[in-house]
């Protein structure tokens, strides 16, 4: 970089901070710039910054300004942010890397992180404990104990890589903890013998990571093989994106919250098809929608497949900086420096120029439950499927549980834990109701986890604690909880007569996943609803009623109590949150340690010994010579489908994180091995042990395969015999054979969450190709990364095929560009059926990836 390049700037007030300066680089050949999206501008500054400013009128500049779509571009982000369930295998993977390039003689600085990384301890909440005033500090408790070879891997890894700092169990939630502590919205380091200001920017191990998007921060989830690479140092190369601008309008109607806006758009955005692309928001509602409001609509951004979901910063957002506690200097830094960019939002200028535009009225947006299966099946709260209109109360008298009763009810989830108002108008409600006489349903089990201790704060300050404590929903734990599948165990009588009688009952939660098979195995249906109104469902107990037009209750003198009654009015709502945010904030609302972390026994050595006493944690293979090199070379022929799956199969399915149960391939694994069945714990928590991982591969018990139509979860047949057998003794069977196998799937395949396991349990069983009719973006690049062909194919209905057939794919031999353009032939002993298909390997970069069998044999090169 050199004093001479006409865009790097001094940032005004300075004497010593330099910036590059977007309308300076516009009018220096740089393209048209200012009419280009918010989200895109950032992207210009980034690859101007990394790419130290050689030339304006780089390609990947041009690309951005004249939005060429099919061109890709290198991305750089700031840092990387991570979780335990999915950070601990990155800092595995990482000290394995090490390891064989210290084997191997190469430059070790290649594979030595040169990123900040923030590992947050989120995911191994389990609420084993709910309802009682000790729920926190028992979950907190047995956390320790179960998860004890984890913890002492992590507080190695903290004395190995001097980039990470990792907040121990019982903080808070990565996305909610990187809005309110660790994002600057503009940073600033040193490149040179100079202080460069930029935006801020992150990827994140979680898809959820799309959250920070509320802070105007450039932050996407990916998997963990490509955090590693971020944390490395190497660029991201993505696509340039659509962008589709949403212009809000009007204001939300009385008692409609942020999460019937971020449903409302879940349904509204996955049906009209935003995958792979940014949506941005502007317009003149945006000024209505707090920070917090914004961050609830982002988090949502993966239920409809988009890759960021950006608002562009304004005043609100420098107000969100003085309110979470962050310094003057930082606030007024970010201040400057978005002016000086052009790029705060005023509502005066004129709308960029985007892809393709949409129009939301925020005042015709109504509450909104999502269900039973997926964030985007939404409907108003008095049209729940199946509802019964019949007045449904807690203190009718019960001698049994029924089909549609709630057993689960949870204000859990970064989704919502981080929105105030969402947060008072829950504990208002349950005041309302506590005063009314009114208790939860006897058979539903409820636990309040919320995303950070500022959220227990506010609870606790406004004396709303104390109202929710009575009807179950004591503070269970600090982390994702039921959100993420660890809702604990049901009372036994209540699980029982569920078992026994095959009910069908239902879960409530604030979160943003209910995938099938994923809150509790013995829930069969999950809907999703703003805390308030999860509180009003634990009070009616009933999941097949029409909750706003009849009675959730009788009180005390038995006198019906209609939702209406009891929904708190916005004055009241925002009296209180702005009395909140008035008061300073409490030194342990923002700490992020704690003395049993800091006590906590760990190794100090060079090395790590990977086998620990109960089978948590075995050195990880994926940078071992039969994972670093190319699964096949050439065209497939012959392979026979190790499962066919209809539309929507989700990472869930793929690798769920539930419990292991005894009877499962990875529960007989552990049982072998002689680990006791109540210590097997969940796939999530054995996430380091390769042999429970691969074997719960496509286990999850909701998975529906056509080769095993009458035998759900892990199973399939062997072909041509037809045996019924396990994904992974199948997959073994083919191997021994010497039989390629492949997967087919319909639409939307591996959405949800972005779980790098998902791709490596498929690359474990030997699978070499994933045919679909479409992909979603996270799990498409989790496949390339680990070597595993994406193939899109929409003219392919896996519903047409009986598992008889062979399959070819012919022309990969030729596939030295991107999105080649392959054909594949269905054989069957009677006839043979052509397809063109697409293969999903979208850039130059991924195609070095395939050539050396995956990311990892990329990085080993």
């Amino acid at each position: 970089m050199t004093d001479s390049f006409d865009s790097l700037r001094s940032l005004p007030g300075t004497t010593d901070t330099h910036f590059f300066d977007l309308t300076a680089a516009e009018k220096n050949g740089a393209g048209e710039l200012h009419s280009l999206p918010f989200s895109s501008r950032v992207l210009v500054e980034n690859v101007l910054r990394n790419e130290n400013g050689s030339s304006v009128t780089s390609a990947h500049v041009r690309a951005l300004a004249d939005r060429q779509h099919r061109t890709s571009i290198p991305f750089a982000p700031e840092r990387v942010l991570l979780q335990d369930a999915s950070g601990i295998p990155v800092l595995a993977d990482m000290v394995t890397l090490r390891q064989r390039a210290l084997e191997t003689g190469l430059d070790i600085t290649a594979v030595t992180p040169s990123k900040r990384m923030d590992l947050v301890v989120d995911h191994a909440l389990e609420l084993d404990v709910a309802g009682t005033p000790d729920a926190e500090s028992t979950n907190l408790r047995l956390e320790y104990q179960r998860h004890g070879g984890r913890y002492r891997f992590l507080r190695w890894a903290q004395t190995r890589f001097p980039t990470l700092r990792v907040v121990p169990p019982g903080i808070g939630i990565c996305h909610q903890l990187n809005l309110e502590v660790f994002a600057d919205v503009v940073s600033v380091g040193t490149v040179g013998r100079r202080e460069l200001a930029r935006f801020d920017s992150v990827v994140g191990t979680d898809s959820h990571t799309t959250m920070i998007n509320a802070l105007s921060v450039t932050g996407w989830g990916v998997g963990g093989i490509e955090a590693t690479a971020a944390a490395l140092g190497q660029p991201i190369l993505i696509p340039v994106p659509e962008v589709v601008g949403i212009r809000l309008t009007g204001a939300l109607r009385p008692g409609v919250m942020a999460f019937d806006v971020a449903l409302t758009l879940a349904a509204l955005l996955r049906e009209h098809g935003v995958v792979e692309r940014i949506v941005e928001f502007h317009g003149p509602g945006l000024r209505t929608l707090s920070v917090p409001d914004r961050a609830t609509i982002a988090n949502m951004a993966p239920e409809y497949g988009a890759t960021m979901a950006y608002f562009p910063a304004d005043d609100r957002t420098l107000s969100y900086l003085t309110s979470t506690g962050r310094p003057a200097h930082v606030v007024e830094r970010a201040r400057t420096y978005l002016r000086a960019q052009g790029m705060l939002h005023t509502g005066t200028e004129p709308d960029p120029i985007y892809d393709e535009n949409l129009t939301v009225d925020l005042s015709t947006v109504t509450q909104t439950i999502s269900g039973p299966s997926r964030p985007h099946q939404t409907f108003a709260p008095q049209s729940l499927p199946d509802s019964k209109p019949r007045p449904a109360t807690s203190n009718e008298p019960r001698t049994e549980l029924q089909d549609g009763d709630i057993v689960i009810a949870a204000i859990t989830s970064c989704t919502n834990t981080s929105n105030p108002k969402a947060m008072v108008a829950a504990g208002l409600l349950a005041r309302n109701a506590v005063q009314r006489g009114l208790t939860r349903a006897a058979w539903t089990k409820t636990s309040l986890t919320p995303g950070s201790r500022r959220t227990a704060t506010l609870l606790q300050r406004s004396g709303l604690q104390p109202y929710l404590d009575e009807l179950g929903f004591e503070i269970a734990g600090f982390g994702c909880g039921t959100c993420m599948g660890n809702s604990g165990p049901l009372d036994e009588p209540i699980a029982d007569q569920i078992r026994q009688r095959s009910l069908s009952v239902a879960a409530v939660l604030s979160g943003n996943r209910n995938f099938p098979g994923r809150i509790h195995p013995d829930v069969t249906s999950s809907y999703l609803a703003s805390p308030p109104m999860v509180v009003a469902m634990a009070i009616s107990g009933r999941s097949h009623f029409e909750v706003t037009d009849y009675p959730i209750a009788h009180d005390r003198h038995g006198v019906p109590v209609f939702l209406h009654e009891l929904w708190p009015s916005n004055n009241e709502i925002d009296a209180l949150v702005d009395a909140e945010d008035r008061q300073p904030l409490r030194d342990n609302d923002t700490v992020l340690s704690t003395p049993d972390w800091a006590s906590l026994p760990h190794p100090d050595g060079e090395d790590y010994d990977w086998d620990d006493e109960n089978g948590m944690i075995r050195r990880p293979p994926f940078a071992d010579p039969e994972l670093t090199t190319p699964l096949r070379v050439g065209d497939i022929h012959g392979a026979r489908p190790l499962l066919i799956l209809g539309d929507g199969i989700t990472t869930d399915h793929i690798s769920p994180v539930s419990r292991i149960l005894p009877d499962s391939p990875s529960g007989r694994w552990l049982d072998a091995h002689g680990v006791p069945s109540r210590d097997f714990g969940s796939y999530s928590a054995r996430r380091l042990n390769h042999d429970v991982m691969v074997r719960g591969g496509f286990a999850n018990p909701r998975l529906e395969n056509t080769l095993a139509p009458d035998h759900p979860g892990p199973w399939t047949s062997i072909m041509p015999e037809r045996a019924l057998a396990s994904v992974y003794d199948a997959a073994a069977e083919y191997g021994r054979r010497a039989v390629p196998m492949v997967v087919v799937g319909g639409h939307s395949y591996g959405a949800g969450s972005a779980r790098d396991w998902a791709a490596k349990a498929t690359r474990l069983l030997g699978i070499q190709a994933v045919i679909a009719r479409s992909f979603e973006r996270i799990h498409r690049t989790n496949l390339v990364a680990m070597g595993v062909l994406p193939i899109e194919c929409p003219s392919l209905d896996p519903l047409t095929l009986d598992g008889t057939e062979e399959i070819d794919v012919l022309g990969l031999g030729h596939t030295t560009d991107p999105l080649a353009q392959v054909h594949i032939e269905i054989r069957r002993a009677e006839s043979v059926k052509a397809f063109s298909a697409t293969v999903r390997v979208d850039t130059d970069v991924e195609l070095q990836w395939m050539d050396n069998g995956g990311l990892m044999g990329h990085l080993l090169t």
